[in-house]
């Protein structure tokens, strides 16, 4: 098998019994790299001298005794929204083009003292804002699938380089969907974490109280072994949660007997597309053959949950975009005046979708609207907070479809907001609570494109949500790779 081909528990073991190198492995990604991103453009920078140094050190500390943990030696990839010192950072933004950090990430911090190798940072919808990565000021990130097709966004460029075996994990952050959204149309495992278990000291923020770090990869496993390295309290980060971390992987084979599991009515029903509905159900119903119990539940909220977003997550960004202004990084327009300059980089550096947000956001929180829009947006997200309290009191996790289509055509949903933003109808509620949710492949549409099925567990319940999606990956048996990626490992 080609190394990019393996997965995190794999390509550990290789390394560790001598069979396989860190610069061995590296090598398979790169060339995996080489072959897919002039159709794909997954990455944005690929740090070719970084990435070598680094899988020599540990190909070196492997023979000298000295295992750092799970991930050493492993090729990661790094949507370009988390900061790392001396490359480049852009969120896919040209008000952010040239500037190179002075610091890494927590989640970078943590993912080099556990020995990755870090290959890169990966395309995303401009400052994290879209659903098919086609946001990008440096141009869409397309499907290994399906290159015709958009791989969901905005973590779309980590999804795609994890998919096609460019990377064998990836980074992603999740403020509406946007790790499980991409998982689900690329065919790999998406999982948000509970708000503050991941530091966010070094993501650039998009909506501050919904952004979440988290993982991309080919298995639950290796999900949870990427987890366990980037979870965990930092006094850098405020919102940082100062419990400890659940251990999740003691549990992860345990099955589903004795487990209730959640149907929510309103994100599983009206506006799913046949194929992922019936094979949403023949999930549900292989979970309830596999001894869980299988009940129906109402969250009236939740349909409302998409309009809160969408007012809650543009007042965010308009405050936290107000920073750039091209006086201290990025590029500067000239003026005749400071807010003349200002205005002008602004105008020029920013997309058209996260400039409708910043005006969106602005709006809402205006003078005579704020109490109308955002305060209301914001007694709407403690009704979604409630009605999952009260549901996760009669069942031990909530399912639904992760998306309700598959991947759809570049361009298709490009010109109409709407369509685009219901992309995230079934991803949305779980970010205005806070709690984790994962998406695990479980099939192909008549198209042959990936489906997700979305497990959502109570704050810090992160081991059944585990546990189910364990029990999901195995029933599905789902081990597709896309075309892009076998011929390229063929060649």
């Amino acid at each position: 098998m080609d190394p990019a081909d393996l997965t995190i528990a794999e390509a550990g073991a290789r390394l560790r019994s001598g069979d396989l190198t860190a610069v061995d492995l590296l090598a398979a990604v790169r060339r995996r790299a080489s072959m897919t991103e002039a159709i794909l453009h997954a990455y944005l920078t690929i740090d070719h001298d970084g990435a070598r140094a680094a899988a020599t050190a540990a190909d070196v500390a492997l023979a000298q005794g000295r295992d750092l943990g799970s991930l050493h030696g492993i090729p990661i990839a790094l949507k370009d929204n988390m900061v790392t010192r001396g490359i480049e950072t852009t969120c896919s933004s040209r008000i952010l083009a040239g500037y190179r950090p002075p610091y890494d990430a927590t989640v970078v911090e943590r993912l080099k003292a556990g020995g990755a190798v870090i290959v890169g940072k990966t395309n995303l919808d401009e400052f994290a804002m879209g659903s098919s990565t086609e946001n990008s000021a440096y141009g869409p990130t397309r499907n290994p699938w399906d290159p015709d097709r958009v791989p969901g966004g905005s973590s779309g460029g980590s999804a795609a380089a994890v998919a096609v075996g460019s990377a064998l994990a990836a980074l992603g952050s999740d403020t509406g969907g946007s790790i499980r959204q991409p998982g689900s149309l690329t065919g790999t495992v998406g999982m948000k974490p509970t708000y503050g278990l991941v530091s966010r000291y070094g993501l650039i923020a998009f909506a501050s109280s919904l952004d979440q770090i988290g993982p991309i990869t080919r298995t639950v496993d290796d999900a949870v072994t990427v987890f366990e390295a980037i979870a965990g309290h930092d006094p850098s980060d405020a919102t940082s949660y100062r419990g400890g971390v659940p251990e999740v992987r003691s549990t992860l084979d345990a099955g589903v007997k004795g487990l209730r599991i959640g149907i929510v009515g309103e994100l599983s029903g009206e506006g799913t597309a046949p194929d992922v509905a019936a094979n949403f159900r023949a999930t549900v119903d292989a979970l309830a053959g596999a001894g869980a119990t299988i009940k129906e539940l109402s969250l009236p909220s939740t349909a409302y949950a998409l309009s809160a977003y969408y007012l809650i997550a543009p007042a965010e960004c308009s405050a936290n975009l107000a920073r750039f202004d091209g006086v201290r990084y990025g590029p500067r327009l000239a003026g005749r005046s400071v807010e003349e300059s200002m205005s002008a980089t602004r105008r020029d550096g920013f997309g058209p979708e996260v400039t409708r947000r910043i005006l969106l956001g602005t709006y809402a929180l205006s003078a005579g609207y704020y109490d109308a829009f955002y305060g209301q947006a914001q007694k709407v997200r403690t009704l979604v907070i409630e009605d999952f309290r009260r549901a996760y009191s009669e069942v031990d996790v909530l399912v639904t479809p992760t998306s309700p289509t598959t991947a759809f055509a570049v361009g298709e949903k490009a010109n109409d907001p709407l369509a685009m933003y219901l992309s995230d109808i079934c991803t949305i509620p779980s970010n205005l609570a806070g709690d984790p949710a994962i998406s695990v492949p479980s099939g192909l549409d008549s198209d042959g494109l990936p489906i997700g099925f979305q497990v959502l567990a109570p704050a810090l319940g992160e081991a059944v949500m585990f546990r189910v999606a364990s029990a999901v990956e195995q029933s599905s048996g789902f081990t597709g790779r896309p075309a892009l990626a076998t011929s390229a490992g063929a060649a």
